[in-house]
């Protein structure tokens, strides 16, 4: 579940264009990890138009409760 979630804008996109979108994440911590992403124009390699990341909490839905980030999922975000 994602508990927040920003973007900043630095730079205007516009259609048409094609956009490349870099995805990381980082700092697992026992339920949450950290996602960050960056948006850049194909055409304009280098130029972040923005950028972003969320917050996302491990979750055992039918408990309403956080859970511990499974082994597998730890070692993506490692």
């Amino acid at each position: 579940v994602i508990v927040n979630a920003f973007c900043n804008f630095y730079k205007q996109l516009e259609y048409p264009g094609d956009v490349l979108v870099r995805m990381y994440v980082s700092d697992p911590g026992r339920t949450t990890f950290e996602s960050w992403a960056t948006m850049e124009r194909v055409d304009q390699p280098g130029v972040i138009c923005a950028a972003g990341g969320a917050t996302t909490i491990w979750v055992d839905f039918p408990a309403k409760k956080a859970k511990s980030l499974p082994d597998w999922m730890r070692q993506i975000v490692s």
